[in-house]
């Protein structure tokens, strides 16, 4: 059983849980590529990573979220700066992942390599 000090680690890490894509579970229903969270020595919750793919499609609807609609109606300027900020985070390692860039943001793959490119060049 949970006490008080293990819900509020719990309530306190579900934030950065949900921002990552992931799930919380029970720590006894954790599987071998879950993490198991301990709070004062005792496992409190399980975390299941979501799958890379997963991440980049919550990743790119965070970023629609914050901007205030879809991606596909930002100006040029701005979805340069999402692209350099997804390639930091390894968007672009992720199979697929120019693809499905290009696809939120409305531009060709070979956009996205153009805005990927024009950052390294400078």
């Amino acid at each position: 059983m949970t006490g008080a000090g293990g819900e509020a680690f719990i309530a306190a890490v579900k934030p950065l849980v949900d921002a990552m894509g992931g799930e919380m579970l029970p720590p006894d229903e954790a599987g071998a590529d879950d993490v198991v969270l301990s709070w004062q020595g005792a496992g409190v919750v399980a975390v299941r990573l979501p799958q890379l793919a997963d991440s980049l499609d919550h990743i790119l609807a965070a970023l629609e979220r914050g901007h205030g609609g879809p991606l596909a109606y930002l100006d040029r300027r701005t979805k340069q700066e999402i692209v350099r900020g997804l390639e930091a985070r390894g968007a672009f390692a992720v199979r697929h992942g120019v693809e499905t860039v290009a696809s939120a943001l409305g531009v060709s793959r070979f956009t996205v390599y153009n805005y990927l490119n024009r950052e390294k060049g400078s």
